[in-house]
């Protein structure tokens, strides 16, 4: 393109990672190089109202009223791609076309391919996976069957439905304590960030931990817990050809990487790159590349992995579809660790999202069968 590409920057949203999501905007548009691209910020509140101005991440962070504020919204027609202003004459809405779309939303609506969904019925190209990619890559329970198949070992768990703990919670219970002992790791399904997760080394602690993830999804995933375990990260980059990243270590500040120790207390640490043996980054580094594609992913991943000390042993925890590219997120880390700075990431990001979608555009959408038999 000779004039600059229009990126479509969405953030916020109907998500317990508003707030990360912000955050991770914030960066994002600042490190995007205004010679290349003209940015439009897109943000969506907590209650799922679209505004699309200059201002709207300051005015999503400091929680102003703008309710005065021209609503706008992304339709999912075609022939638009791109935002139209709501309540207006049809003489007055006249779309806000963008080239591609970043989405920076973290968790619900945002990661699970709903609004992935939208970008394909408004045929825009967006940047990471798409609807089955981030369905699926938001649901843990469904990631790791997946990964089961592909032989990507994982550690043993119990998922369930809140409305059948309700029902019959000490059978429930007694059946993870035999298979998964304590401790424990109990997770609403589909959120990210450790949003509702817990720790549990006992009855008492598990019951309530269940309570707590069943406020935020009606399934629940309960995992063995591996003791005195290493937390390694790595990220992927790419369409058809993903490549990996060095691995990175969490060292948390916490008794593991809760929500306090990933953003709040700034105590937790990050060692990049990890020290691990060759061998051991080796086999990360093919895990994550073989997790992607195992799980439909394009464009961008981290994927989380749990060490145990004392074997070396592998367990991939999971991936996520839209990293948090904070100024202290692990995806950008790690690549700046790997030789490719946050802006030339960026851009490498926008390349892929713009290829896939050249591609995807030349496939057929019609069929013209021999004879219209739908007219008899």
């Amino acid at each position: 393109m000779s004039r600059k590409i229009r990126v479509g920057v969405i953030f916020g949203g109907r998500s317990a990672e508003h707030e990360v999501s912000l955050v991770s905007a914030a960066s994002v548009i600042n490190a995007l190089d205004r010679k290349k691209y003209e940015i439009l910020p897109i943000g969506i509140t907590p209650e799922g109202r679209w505004l699309s101005a200059s201002d709207a991440l300051k005015l999503l962070k400091e929680r102003a009223d703008i309710e005065s504020l021209p609503e706008h919204i992304l339709v999912p027609d075609p022939r638009k791609r791109g935002l139209v202003q709501l309540h207006r004459s049809s003489a007055e809405s006249v779309p806000h076309p963008v080239d591609v779309v970043f989405p920076v939303l973290h968790g619900t609506y945002g990661e699970d391919g709903t609004i992935q969904g939208l970008f394909e019925l408004a045929d825009i190209p967006y940047i990471g996976a798409g609807v089955l990619g981030s369905a699926v890559g938001m649901d843990k329970v469904i990631q790791k069957q997946l990964l089961r198949q592909a032989a990507i070992p994982v550690v043993e768990d119990v998922w369930f439905l809140i409305h059948e703990y309700r029902k019959n919670s000490k059978k429930l219970i007694g059946s993870m304590e035999r298979r998964l002992g304590y401790p424990c790791f109990v997770k609403p399904a589909n959120l990210g960030s450790s949003v509702g997760i817990s720790k549990a080394h006992n009855r008492r602690e598990l019951e309530g931990a269940i309570k707590l993830a069943g406020e935020y999804d009606v399934k629940i995933l309960v995992e063995r817990g591996v003791e005195n375990a290493r937390e390694i990260e790595c990220s992927v980059l790419g369409d058809d050809d993903p490549i990996a990243s060095v691995p990175g270590e969490i060292i948390p500040s916490n008794e593991f990487y809760d929500y306090d120790a990933k953003y709040v207390d700034g105590k937790s640490t990050a060692v990049i790159p990890a020290k691990l043996p060759k061998s051991v980054i080796r086999k990360i580094q093919r895990y994550s590349i073989e997790c992607f594609r195992a799980l439909d992913c394009a464009g961008m991943g981290r994927v989380d992995f749990l060490l145990e000390r004392s074997t070396n042993r592998i367990f991939l925890n999971e991936l996520n579809t839209i990293p948090g590219f904070t100024s202290i997120s692990m995806y950008p880390k790690l690549w700046q660790a790997s030789g490719m700075s946050y802006g030339e990431l960026l851009d490498r990001l926008i390349q892929l999202a713009i290829e896939r979608h050249r591609v995807r555009a030349a496939l057929k959408t019609a069929y013209r069968p021999k004879t219209d038999w739908f007219k008899s």
